[in-house]
């Protein structure tokens, strides 16, 4: 960057009051800190890198000591860049602000086929580190794994299961599958039953693989008691809330099977616990709704069969659907997968985590859209005049959210008087001192931050109670929201 963008970047962090995602700050008057590692390696695997700034002393309500000497500092850090794997190249600024410098070092995201990036010195396993807020977090075994295993296209659902045979695959479902590909892919229903299934990745040294089970197995869950989906209706919005009779959970069940056996409880699990809408239409005429368009519902469950993680660190953890009074959530065990990001869904073509139980899916259900069903989920959400789905990956689980007509999910005090006025004077009161969308959205209890943003702050900026920090930079990545009524 250049000196003028930090000394703008300098004066939003002090007024700001706060690190960030993608801002780390360093006091260091004489010297750099002698262990930026983890920082370093932190900024390299996520998304847009980071920025470490050298000079400002967060701890002395976000003064300026400087950098007595800004080469040494340069210095300092790149000698400690150049122990990482691979090797950070970090891009240094100097500025002057009243008399005192500062140095940044920015720190470009590392390419995916090199990461993770890690201290040498600790090793790939414990010297690799994840953002989490504006914390540098040691990355666990899982996410080290889920890099290499796509680095080196490890294809879990390929893995044979030893101590099961071909007479745990059913015969009527092969059959089947064999008669469909007929349809579907002429030429590979040409050669031997023992080579198409060794080809398509359901048997591999004569015997079932993970995926061979899932899709044909007669009782999967004898081999793998947790792939399957636990599925629990909540009384409220939240998991302490409690029903009329003091039960926690309306309805609970395990849903267990192959995977089309278990999209198809699934669905009719959701159905069975959710509610129709009866609406007039300008014709007069009377058409129930589902709470939930069943083509988005339909997807969510799809992705979450075939997208999940079949690692050995996974495995023994089941899909999860929680149905909230507001809300539905679909959770998997596996993040985002390859090179997309959240930002990205239905933007791009994704990477595929499990091919082989994608491509037997094609064959057995058939859809149109051949699973990137993304789009069909925003489209379906904004024909229901519904909020747009909530996508989530955290840390080795990937979450979806529908919400219902009830869209707000509200903290104990606010759903006390659920007006709009009333959730409007908790944001007021909350932004007494500045604070971002996701500070704000998690203050209310909303998992959708588009949804508080057309709702509640653009109303309350156009009325002048709430102002920007970054007037000027509304899509700013460091903008914060203050009530109007206080200085920054």
């Amino acid at each position: 960057m250049l000196p003028s963008e930090l000394v703008s970047l300098v004066d939003d962090i002090v007024h700001l009051r706060c690190e960030t995602q993608h801002i780390e700050l360093k006091r260091s008057q004489t010297e750099a800190p002698k262990r930026l590692y983890g920082t370093l390696s932190s900024f390299s695997n996520q998304k847009d890198g980071g920025i470490i700034i050298f000079g400002i002393y967060e701890h002395d309500n976000y003064s300026i000591p400087g950098v007595d000497d800004p080469q040494a500092v340069q210095q300092q850090v790149n000698n400690q860049a150049k122990q990482m794997v691979p090797i950070v190249r970090p891009v240094f600024t100097v500025a002057e602000i009243d008399g005192k410098k500062v140095v940044s070092a920015e720190i470009a995201e590392c390419p995916i086929m090199e990461k993770p990036c890690y201290y040498a010195g600790a090793g790939r396993l414990k010297g690799s580190y994840v953002r989490v807020g504006d914390s540098d977090e040691p990355m666990t075994e899982y996410e080290v794994y889920s890099y290499e295993a796509f680095r080196q296209n490890t294809q879990d659902e390929k893995h044979p299961v030893l101590n099961a045979t071909m007479h745990d695959l059913s015969g009527d479902r092969l059959t089947e599958y064999m008669l469909k590909i007929k349809r579907f892919k002429e030429n590979l229903s040409q050669l031997p039953l023992e080579k198409v299934l060794r080809l398509q990745g359901i048997t591999a040294d004569g015997v079932p693989t993970i995926a061979g089970l899932m899709l044909f197995g007669e009782y999967p869950q004898a081999f793998f008691p947790q792939l399957s989906i636990t599925a629990m209706v909540i009384a409220g919005n939240t998991y302490s809330d409690i029903g009329q009779n003091d039960e926690r959970f309306i309805d609970n069940k395990r849903i267990e099977g192959t995977i089309r056996q278990m999209y198809e409880s699934a669905m009719n699990f959701i159905s069975r616990n959710t509610r129709q809408a009866t609406i007039i239409n300008e014709n007069g005429e009377r058409i129930d709704r589902p709470e939930y368009p069943p083509k988005a519902v339909r997807e969510l469950v799809l992705n979450a069969l075939i997208h999940r993680d079949y690692s050995i660190h996974t495995i023994n953890s089941p899909i999860r659907i929680l149905l909230f009074k507001n809300r539905l959530e679909i959770e998997n065990p596996g993040g985002l997968y390859g090179r997309i990001t959240i930002d990205e869904l239905g933007k791009m073509s994704a990477d595929t985590r499990n091919p082989f139980i994608a491509g037997a899916l094609e064959v057995l259900i058939e859809t149109e859209n051949r699973f990137s069903g993304i789009p069909t989920i925003y489209a379906e959400m904004e024909k229901a005049s519904l909020l747009p789905p909530v996508f989530e990956s955290q840390r080795g689980i990937f979450r979806a959210t529908l919400y219902n007509q009830g869209s707000v999910s509200m903290t104990a005090d606010v759903a006390a008087d659920d007006s709009e006025s009333a959730i409007m004077k908790k944001i007021l009161s909350f932004c007494t001192e500045p604070r971002s969308k996701d500070e704000i959205a998690k203050h209310i209890g909303l998992s959708s931050v588009y949804y508080i943003t057309s709702r509640y702050l653009q109303p309350l900026l156009e009325s002048s109670q709430l102002r920007m920090t970054l007037p000027d930079r509304p899509k700013s990545k460091h903008q914060r929201y203050i009530a109007a009524q206080n200085r920054f």
